[in-house]
């Protein structure tokens, strides 16, 4: 889907995504020994993704069209930031609800079209962060539909047929979204040679999804609204799709962050002071199921980690 965040709880389940990509300048400049953040001072830095990028509802809206619903308290904003990366050096043309093919095609929202994303890298560019691929397998429908499974558990109080079976009702798509995670990685395989070839001078980092749900199969309550056996369902899709970047990735030759561990006591679950992810019912600023601003920190400092390891 591709609305804003006022679109409502369904607009916003749909803008998820699930990967994060990060290029810094291979040479380093002119310079051998330099600080991570005077490697990278030169720029520019040229945030791409969809919603777990932008990150709706932290703060107002920023920057054109005011649809893609960009908060200035995303993690490229705390990335550039802490690079000292002002001005030119920063442009963020994330924008929720986008899939691949808005990176290579114009995106229509709400309130303004969103150029094609991958139109803002060029030779100059040296940092590069994108964020897709929820919304090409669907992932936003997929809760939506254990969301409404889950209502009904909560009523009955009863896993009976809400539980992760083969024939469970949330997940009767598991092999056709066990397709759409290929097709993504095949996308995500010609994004990554795309942008390779437009931002020549990078390094590529590829910065999985942080986690939305519980290591365990524990009933989250009516913050979520699903069945256990559904909680276990989603958080193994996600996985699944994270392991398909990793792969994509390592066969690209470039680098994988991992933003999965370090959250996964910080799921929509966990309590209001702790978590990274908002639930259906959000208690911090953020859009429902989407990061907050300490889960943006969180994705910003892995992020931040692997840049400052290769230099």
């Amino acid at each position: 889907m591709k609305t804003s965040v006022q679109a409502g709880v369904a607009g916003l389940l749909a803008c998820g995504t699930l990967l994060t990509v990060v290029l810094v300048s291979r040479d380093g400049g002119d310079n051998t020994t330099r600080t991570a953040g005077s490697a990278t001072s030169n720029g520019p830095y040229v945030a791409l993704g969809d919603s777990y990028t932008a990150a709706p509802g932290i703060t107002e809206p920023t920057g054109t069209p005011a649809g893609c619903d960009r908060s200035a308290g995303n993690y490229p904003a705390v990335v550039a930031a802490e690079l000292g990366l002002k001005g030119d050096k920063f442009r963020d043309v994330s924008c929720s609800g986008a899939t691949t093919a808005d990176l290579t095609s114009a995106q229509d929202t709400d309130h303004g079209t969103n150029p094609p994303q991958l139109r803002a890298l060029s030779s100059d560019t040296r940092l590069v962060t994108i964020g897709i691929g929820g919304n090409d397998i669907g992932f936003g429908k997929l809760l939506k539909r254990c969301v409404a499974m889950g209502a009904l558990y909560q009523l009955t109080g009863s896993g009976k047929y809400f539980t992760f079976t083969e024939d469970a009702p949330c997940a009767r798509d598991a092999g056709p979204v066990a397709k759409k995670i290929a097709t993504a990685g095949d996308r995500l395989s010609r994004i990554l040679t795309e942008v390779k070839r437009r931002a020549p001078e990078a390094r590529v980092y590829v910065v999985s999804y942080p986690a939305i749900l519980p290591a365990d199969s524990a009933d989250c309550g009516r913050g979520m609204s699903l069945a256990p056996g559904d909680v276990t369902y989603l958080r193994e899709t996600e996985q699944q799709l994270n392991t398909a970047l990793r792969q994509r990735a390592s066969e690209a030759g470039v680098s994988y962050v991992d933003t999965y561990t370090p959250s996964t006591a910080h799921n929509a679950c966990a309590p209001k002071d702790t978590r990274w992810i908002e639930p259906l019912a959000p208690q911090n600023p953020a859009a429902p199921v989407h990061p907050n601003a300490r889960g943006e920190r969180g994705m910003a400092e892995a992020v931040l980690r692997e840049v400052r390891s290769a230099l």
